[in-house]
C-alpha cells in the first residue's frame, strides 16, 4: 500500500529535504526512521526539495509498503527517533496512483519579514530582519505585477536545468501581503513554483521597498528572462512551506 505524510521541520540545522552528498537532510532522517520501525528498505517521495534553512509546515511524501501497520502506531513510532525539530503530523492510505510530487495541483508558501527597528531573538530564526528604508505601499504595489501566468525564469536559479529548462511559466494566484507583529507576511499561492522563485521574488520586492529598483521595472524584468535583472535571493530563514495542494 501507499502512504502519504504530511511533516513539518524547523530547517535551521539542516542541509534541506533531499538527501545530499554531505549535510544532514530531513528525507534522510525521516527514511532512517521509517526503516527502524518496518524493517525494510523505504524510497521516500516528497513533493518538492526545500533548501537548507527553509521551514515547513506541511511538506508531503509518499512512500510504498507491503506491512500492514495501524497508521497512528506507525506516527507516533517514527516520530519517537525522529529529532525534536521533525514531525509527522499525519498518515493515511492513498491510491498507488498518488504521487507526492507529479500529483500536486499547487503549493503555498509564506515569506516572514521582521521590520520592527528591535531586534526579537525569538524570531531571528523564522524570520528575516529588514533595516532602513522601507516603502510598504510600493511593496504592495510591486506584488500584484507577480500575479497571474507568467514566465518567471528571470526569478528562478537554474532556469536553464531541469523542469524549468522545458517550462519556466507559472501562474502565481495570489501574493498577499498580511500585517503581523513586529513586521509582515507575504503568502504566495501558485500552481507550481521554480527553484528558489519565492526567495528570488522577496529579494526584488525588498529592493523596491527600499528604493533600490521601481515596481514599473517588474514587466520588462519578467520578460528577460534574465536572472541577473531581477533582485538578489532572500535569506532562506524566512521562508515556510506552508501546504502543499492535491
Amino acid at each position: 500500500m501507499r502512504i502519504k505524510l504530511i511533516i513539518s521541520f524547523d530547517g535551521t540545522r539542516f542541509c534541506g529535504w533531499q538527501v545530499q552528498p554531505r549535510g544532514l537532510s530531513i528525507q534522510t532522517l525521516v527514511q532512517k526512521a521509517l526503516v527502524t520501525v518496518l524493517r525494510h528498505p523505504i524510497d521516500l517521495t516528497g513533493a518538492g526539495r526545500t533548501d537548507a534553512g527553509v521551514h515547513a509546515l506541511g511538506q508531503t511524501a509518499h512512500f510504498d509498503t507491503e506491512i500492514s501497520i495501524d497508521l497512528n502506531r506507525l506516527r507516533y513510532s517514527v516520530n519517537a527517533l525522529l529529532p525534536v525539530d521533525i514531525r509527522i503530523l499525519s498518515a493515511e492510505t492513498v491510491s498507488t496512483d498518488f504521487h507526492a510530487r507529479y500529483s500536486a495541483t499547487g503549493k503555498i508558501y509564506h515569506y516572514h519579514l521582521h521590520l520592527d527597528s528591535s531586534p526579537n531573538p525569538m524570531t531571528r530564526l523564522y524570520r528575516t530582519p529588514v533595516y532602513g528604508a522601507f516603502d510598504l505601499a510600493e511593496l504592495k504595489r510591486a506584488a500584484s505585477f507577480f500575479i497571474g501566468t507568467h514566465d518567471f525564469a528571470a526569478m528562478a536559479n537554474e532556469s536553464d536545468r531541469g523542469t524549468a529548462a522545458h517550462d519556466s511559466v507559472r501562474t502565481l494566484l495570489r501574493l498577499d501581503i498580511v500585517e503581523q507583529s513586529g513586521g509582515i507576511r507575504l503568502e504566495f499561492e501558485g500552481d507550481g513554483f521554480l527553484y528558489k522563485m519565492v526567495r528570488n521574488i522577496t529579494g526584488t520586492l525588498l529592493d523596491i521597498a527600499a528604493g533600490r529598483r521601481s515596481a514599473d521595472e517588474i514587466p520588462s524584468i519578467l520578460e528577460s528572462r534574465n536572472r541577473r535583472r531581477a533582485g538578489q535571493t532572500a535569506p532562506a530563514q524566512g521562508l515556510f512551506l506552508i501546504q502543499v495542494k492535491y
